[in-house]
Formats: C-alpha cells, sequence, structure tokens
C-alpha cells in the first residue's frame, strides 16, 4: 500500500466520521462470494499470479523518521517544509522525495502530531542511502532524528521484553597510529606522488638518504592530503574519500560516501571531514549545484550537508574549482573544533559542531561584509567591510566574539583601496595590510594595523615602511614568535625586512631589526620552530635559496635549486625540501637540506605531483620541561654526538668500501680488456703485416707555437 493511498483512506474516513483508530477491521464482513478487491490471506491470488510474481510489501521504498517536533496545525506546513529541506540538502546523491512523499500521522485527541513521520522515496536505494545518511542527524538542540526502513517495523517488534545481557566481544588490539612517532632515530616522514605511484618514506638524513616506508600504486584518483596532526592520510576517490593510518601497513581505516567529490579539508583537531562535489545542472543556464558535506572522522557518519548553487558559495575563500573559493567553510575555536563558518552575502554564518546548527539560530549580519579570518587558538573572527556610500562610511576591521557575537575591538580605515588580515600562530598578533588611495586617487600606498590581541584592550599600532610607495611582495609571521618579515620594492631585487613586536628598548612597540636591500627573493618560509627562513626565489627568479638566522640577523648561506616549484619545511624544522613537480616538464624531483642549507641528499622523480611532510601534533611537554630541556641540552646532546660518531664512521666505512668496489671494478675492467687486446693480436697482424709491439703503437705530430716577442709600432696614414 502506498503512501497517497493511506492519506486517501484517512480523508475518505475522516469525510465519513469514521475513526479509524476505533475500527476493528478483523470484524469486517464482506458479502458471500464478494472480495472488493481485498484478497484473504488464504487466497493463491494474492500471493501467487500466472507469473509467480515475488511477495511485495509496497514500502521497500518509505523510511520512518522518528523524534520530529510535535507541533499543532497551524505549524504543520512549516514542519513539513523544514523535513523536505533537510532530505532536500541530500537531493544530488540519493534522489527526491515524491511529490506526496511525506506523511504526519495527528493525535486525534490534541490534534497535533505524533512525533514522526513517513517519507516515501522513489526506490529503495534512495530510501535506504536516506536513512544512511540522515539517521542521527540533529534537527536542533531537543530532536536528533531517528530513521529506519519502513520494511524493519516487524524485526523491531519482534524484540523480546526480557533483559538479557549484552554480549561481551573479545578485547581487540587497535592499532596505535601514531606509532610513527616512536621511532628511535626521531625521524620524520614524507610522501611523495610521482606517476601512478604514492610512496611514504622515512627522512634519513644521517644516512643522506630516504629509507621507503609503505609504497602504492593508483592509491588515489586525484590527490592525497594529510591530516593536520598527522594521524591520517586521505585519499579521493570518485566514489568519495579515504582515511588511512597504521604503523607502516596503512590500513584502510574508514570511508565517507561522496560520490563525484573533489575537494576535502580536515578541521584542525581531525575531528570532522568536509567534503565537495559540483554537479552540472539539467539546464544549462543554471549554474552548477555544489554539495558539501561534513563527516564524523571516526564514526564515518555524515553530520550535516549542504546543498546551494555555485553562486551561493562563490564569496570569499582563496582559490577552489567552477567558481567556488574553497575552503568554503573555515574553522575556528583552535583544536577543539567547536565552530566553523561561511562567508555569505551581508552576513557571516557560524555554526557550532554540538548541533551543526547557527550560533542562537541566527547569521551574523554585516552589511558589506567582504572576508572573515578566525583566530588560529581562541574563537575571535576578525572581519573586514570596505567604505560605503561613496567614502561617506569608512572602512573597518571588526573583531567579534563567539559565541556571544560581542564586537571586542573596531578599527575604521579611511580610503582603502584593498586590506588583507595576517594572523600569528598563537592568535597573539593580527597584522591588517592596508593599501590606500593617495589623494589624487590615482595611485596607492601600503600600511599596516597591528593588533595585539592579548592584551589589555586590544591596543592597535600603525606601521609604515620608510618607502610608502614600496610593494609588498610577501609577508610572513615568525611561528610561536613576535617577529614577522616582509618583502617589499619592485622586482627583480628587492628589499627584505625584518621586525619585531617587542624588543630589549621596545617592549610594547613595533621596531625595525633590519632591511636587507635587493634581493632576489619573492617567497618567505619559517622554520616550524623560528628563528631560521629561507628567502626563495621560485617562478621568474628560478629558485634562489637564501638561508637566514634571523637571531644573529646574517646570511648562513645561500644555494639553488633550479626551477624548484615548492618549498617545504619539516615539522621539527630540521631540514627543508625544495621539489620540482610536474608544473616543469623537466628536473622534477626533490632536494633535501639541512636547517643551513647543507645539501644532503638528491631524488630525481619523473611527473612528480606531490611532496608533502607528515605533520606532528603538538608536543605534550610544558613550557618548563622545554626551558629545562634545553638549559641541560648539552648532557643530553653528548648520546646523539655518539651516535652521529658511529653514523659518520659507518658512512666513512661504506665510502671506504664503495671507493675499493669501484677500485676493483676498474682493475678487472683493464684485464678484460687487455685479455681482449691480446685475444685479437694475431688477426690484427694478419690485417697490417707481422709488426713489433712498438710498430703498432699509434704515433703523433704535435705542432707547437711560441711567441718569443710582442712589439706595438704606429704606422703612418
Amino acid at each position: 500500500m502506498a503512501i497517497e493511498e493511506m492519506i486517501e483512506i484517512e480523508s475518505t474516513a475522516a469525510s465519513l466520521g469514521i475513526d479509524l483508530d476505533k475500527c476493528d477491521l478483523n470484524s469486517v464482513e464482506l458479502p458471500t462470494g464478494e472480495n472488493f478487491g481485498i484478497f484473504s490471506d488464504d487466497e493463491d491470488v494474492y500471493l501467487y499470479d500466472d507469473d509467480q510474481r515475488e511477495l511485495d510489501s509496497g514500502f521497500e521504498s518509505v523510511i520512518i523518521v522518528d523524534n520530529l517536533p510535535i507541533v499543532s496545525p497551524e505549524k504543520f506546513e512549516k514542519l513539513e517544509g523544514v523535513i523536505r529541506t533537510v532530505f532536500s540538502q541530500l537531493g544530488v546523491i540519493i534522489g527526491v522525495i515524491k511529490e506526496d512523499g511525506i506523511w504526519m500521522p495527528i493525535d486525534p485527541e490534541t490534534n497535533k502530531t505524533l512525533g514522526f513521520c513517513f517519507i516515501e522515496f522513489n526506490t529503495r536505494q534512495e530510501a535506504e542511502l536516506a536513512k544512511k545518511w540522515r539517521d542521527g542527524f540533529r534537527l536542533d538542540r531537543a530532536h536528533t532524528l531517528a530513521v529506519n526502513m519502513f520494511d524493519d517495523f516487524d524485526k523491531f517488534m519482534g524484540v523480546t521484553d526480557e533483559w538479557s545481557p549484552a554480549e561481551i566481544k573479545p578485547y581487540r588490539h587497535e592499532k596505535n597510529l601514531l606509532q610513527w612517532l616512536t621511532d628511535e632515530k626521531a625521524r620524520d616522514q614524507f610522501l611523495i606522488r610521482a606517476a601512478s605511484d604514492t610512496e611514504v618514506l622515512w627522512n634519513d638524513a644521517r644516512q643522506s638518504k630516504s629509507e621507503l616506508v609503505y609504497k602504492r600504486p593508483h592509491w588515489t584518483d586525484s590527490f592525497v592530503q594529510w591530516s593536520p596532526l598527522g594521524t591520517y592520510l586521505a585519499t579521493v576517490h570518485m566514489e568519495g574519500a579515504k582515511i588511512w593510518g597504521g604503523p607502516s601497513s596503512f590500513d584502510p581505516l574508514m570511508r565517507y560516501d561522496h560520490p563525484q567529490v573533489k575537494l576535502i579539508d580536515f578541521s584542525p583537531g581531525e575531528k570532522y571531514l568536509v567534503t565537495y562535489s559540483s554537479h552540472e545542472p539539467s539546464n544549462r543556464s543554471d549554474a552548477n549545484r555544489v554539495v558539501i558535506n561534513i563527516f564524523d572522522v571516526r564514526t564515518g557518519k555524515m553530520r550535516r550537508g549542504f546543498e546551494r548553487s555555485a553562486d551561493e558559495f562563490a564569496i570569499g575563500g582563496i582559490g577552489g574549482v567552477a567558481g567556488v573559493s574553497w575552503p568554503v567553510f573555515r574553522w575556528g575555536g583552535g583544536r577543539e573544533d567547536k565552530y566553523f563558518a561561511k562567508l555569505g552575502k551581508n552576513m557571516i554564518s557560524v555554526y557550532e559542531t554540538e548541533t551543526f546548527g547557527l550560533v542562537d539560530g541566527r547569521h551574523l549580519e554585516v552589511e558589506n561584509v567582504v572576508d572573515f579570518s578566525w583566530s588560529p587558538t581562541d574563537p575571535i573572527i576578525a572581519l573586514f567591510v570596505p567604505e560605503l556610500g561613496g567614502g561617506n562610511q569608512p572602512a573597518r576591521v571588526s573583531l567579534i566574539q563567539i559565541p556571544s557575537k560581542e564586537e571586542v575591538r573596531q578599527k575604521n580605515l579611511f580610503n582603502v583601496s584593498d586590506c588583507k588580515m595576517y594572523w600569528q600562530s598563537n592568535g597573539d598578533y593580527l597584522a591588517v595590510k592596508v593599501d590606500r588611495y593617495t589623494k589624487t586617487k590615482k595611485n596607492t600606498y601600503t600600511g599596516f594595523e597591528l593588533f595585539r590581541i592579548k592584551e589589555r584592550d586590544i591596543p592597535i599600532e600603525v606601521l609604515e615602511l620608510d618607502n610608502k610607495k614600496d610593494k609588498i611582495i610577501a609577508f610572513a609571521w615568525e611561528p610561536n614568535g613576535h617577529r614577522f618579515a616582509i618583502i617589499h620594492g619592485d622586482n627583480p631585487r628587492p628589499d627584505i625586512s625584518f621586525y619585531s613586536m617587542q624588543t630589549a628598548q621596545n617592549v610594547d612597540r613595533v621596531s625595525k631589526l633590519t632591511t636587507l636591500k635587493g634581493k632576489q627573493a619573492n617567497k618567505l618560509f619559517w622554520s616550524p620552530g623560528g628563528r631560521f627562513i629561507v628567502l626563495a626565489g621560485l617562478k621568474g627568479f628560478n629558485g634562489q635559496l637564501e638561508f637566514f638566522d634571523v637571531d644573529e640577523l646574517q646570511t648562513m648561506s645561500t644555494a639553488e635549486h633550479f626551477m624548484a616549484t615548492d618549498i617545504e619545511w619539516d615539522p621539527t624544522g630540521r631540514y627543508v625540501a625544495t621539489s620540482v613537480t610536474s608544473v616543469h616538464e623537466m628536473e622534477n624531483g626533490f632536494n633535501i637540506w639541512s636547517f643551513n642549507s647543507k645539501l644532503l641528499y638528491r631524488v630525481m622523480k619523473d611527473h612528480l605531483f606531490q611532496f608533502l611532510w607528515r605533520p606532528r601534533p603538538p608536543s605534550v611537554l610544558t613550557r618548563e620541561k622545554e626551558e629545562e630541556i634545553a638549559t641541560n641540552l648539552k648532557n643530553y646532546s653528548q648520546k646523539y654526538e655518539c651516535e652521529d660518531q658511529d653514523v659518520s664512521t659507518l658512512l666513512s666505512d661504506q665510502d671506504r668500501e664503495r671507493r675499493m668496489m669501484l677500485k676493483e671494478e676498474w682493475i678487472d675492467w683493464v684485464r678484460e680488456w687487455r685479455r681482449a687486446y691480446m685475444e685479437e693480436k694475431s688477426e690484427r697482424e694478419e690485417l697490417i703485416g707481422e709488426v713489433s709491439d712498438e710498430e703498432e703503437e699509434d704515433e703523433y705530430e704535435v705542432e707547437v707555437e711560441e711567441v718569443l716577442n710582442e712589439s706595438e709600432e704606429l704606422v703612418p696614414i
């Protein structure tokens, strides 16, 4: 019996004044020989026809949705709209609900809904997918949906009323996903994807080589990505995304169904995975439909889904596909993964992960907002609003506290052309780069507004370069520190300046440390531990590298990796990887350098697509313990110096053995050549006549010119 038939029966009974709940259908008697199309259980025609068709309940495409709000008649339509919206968000993936496919039973005494409904899809497969994707979906704080197949009803009715103890399953040892951190040599791992192969390797810098951990061909359909703390490796496939992990074998841990997925993004604390796909509309004049799903990483359950036109997701972000900026959702609240937000037209939509609904059920409305960014550690949003009304209303940067949505600081800006925001990794400082128009509006100049976030009342300083007209090429904060670097000026040799937010002379005032003149650099790469920085000249500068010590304000060394496209420090700040990816057809491969520019080893790899260091989670040591280790470093270093000496000796022995092997190979080759020479001697004598060994030797005439004297003489014309 289909849902529309049930609705028809119910409406007919209501028009006749019949309460179906009080009817005993077993007592209904039909005229003799008449069944009115209703077959009894003992009639063969009900079970079988001429084609011996299988019995079909008719409910295989129906689901039961429980734990819905109980509402009065005036809210029936609104509740049905909410239900349709929740399940229609999955339309691209599972199909659509039938036109009259939602039926909500009514309590005849209160005339309110009973807290559940039936939904009918076109096929059983669509219904099963709806159950999979929406069971456990949190509608609001008080209602979490429970979704079941209608055909499972008999199974639930057969559950016994007698209590029985739960089955105790035997202990199963789970794999240690962080075992790689216990490496005795304190090595780090990295991943390369070249051609059809993906490899995970140890960086064995002492041995000046890499060591294979795991290799798999065709591991992904497009790209791979480490999770932010290095626990998982994610791969992308046509059917969805997968995560892998384990001590060395990288076993599959969980899969996330999302057909035609193109992009993925982890939350900072690895609790959630965001997946993205774009689907062409049936009508070419319409925009692409974008589907974004947020999954619980450990359970694989989808916690929230979004389906919109591409135009609605094309605001903000730092790059993406099909006109959509990626990442669409930006995570806040540090590694607790409490909030995520999306930029919209005249608003910012801030969601909480407890309910996956809007904070306070409302958008953060900000007229004409064009950009925002989260503090890396605190639930604070920095947003930028450009000038309005032809300059009558100034531009502004505001700091908003979440979840209260209270504005804790604001700075008005005038004559603004453009604005970019840069957070320091600890959330201590915020630098706002402001491009302003000159009075004539024909040119622009740049300055910085520096917010001291952790200080009382959040004081703001203004920083202007010595030459205001200098173009800003790059800006970068020192990780976990108080210094920053700026590349400014005109190519091909811009200047690089270093500043500090606190120095011995000016504790609460920004100070310039030094300016390096005329450097071939357009990118800045700080060590994760601070102090050291690589000043890199990529693209047009052909891979120029300068390793700089900011503590000593001196260049340690310069180097070059011709045609380098990417540079990445390892998570400990000990090593630097430079690579040439398949952007260039030639010279594909990577180099591993020490922090002070010593080239440790080089690997050539055709069709290199990705090089990724495996991230490390934060240290569990307290600041006091780290300071103690730094103070007593000599005591700890003795052990490693001995190990280094052993490795050096081993390398020397290996090098000596290699040279001896080459020498023996050379001696064998010469011996073989002499033997062949003597074997062919008789043949040579027959060809040229009998000659002595001396006559057989080739003779050459060499002309030597020697200048005995040079003189100059003026000749009259």
